[in-house]
């Protein structure tokens, strides 16, 4: 738990009492690779730190699946707008290994952030960080050419090359399965 403690003190410190009692709440769960955490039209009831493993988020349009995000550790895991408006997720969570996690239920985030200013701000800033990295993302999707969307994630996350399978990363970068095969053998990473 150590982890996790020094992880949210870095999006925002709380005082160690309120951090043990939210920490507290959070259970270890561990789940097998190709694991469906959360399906398109379920309700996230959980906010998972991740321990081990990789998730993907994705959609799925016209049969052929388009990857969100990825998720690993040390980090949050979930889907974002489903766990904090109680509705349906309009896609799915899965773990693309097996994946070990700590997580907190809704009811006892919400309880938690009731009883203590502090674990909602800390909740407020690390959604405040979470949208900067899809406004971020975005502009990388709108903005960058295929060669420089390829660039950009491998200066931000070149181990994932070696550990997703290259269809999904492909498939996050919109960038056809060809193509993203020719920029790894063209660039040097």
């Amino acid at each position: 738990m150590e982890q996790i403690k020094a992880f949210l003190n870095q999006v925002h410190p709380v005082e160690d009492h309120i951090l043990d009692e939210y920490i507290a709440c959070f259970k270890t769960v561990s789940y097998k690779r190709k694991t469906i955490l959360t399906s398109e039209g379920e309700t996230e009831r959980y906010m998972y730190f991740v321990l081990e493993g990789i998730q993907r988020s994705y959609y799925i349009n016209d049969g052929k699946e388009h990857v969100i995000a990825f998720t690993y550790p040390p980090s949050f895991s979930g889907i974002p707008e489903s766990f904090m408006t109680q509705t349906p997720s309009k896609y799915f969570l899965e773990c693309i290994n097996a994946s070990k996690f700590v997580r907190i239920s809704y009811a006892d985030h919400q309880r938690l952030m009731e009883k203590h200013r502090a674990i909602e701000t800390l909740f407020r800033k690390g959604a405040e960080l979470l949208l900067i990295g899809f406004v971020e993302r975005h502009y990388e999707l709108l903005a960058y050419d295929m060669e420089t969307r390829f660039r950009t994630f491998t200066k931000r996350s070149p181990h994932l090359l070696n550990m997703v399978p290259h269809k999904y990363i492909a498939s996050y970068l919109r960038i056809n399965p060809t193509n993203f095969s020719k920029l790894l053998g063209k660039i040097s990473i």
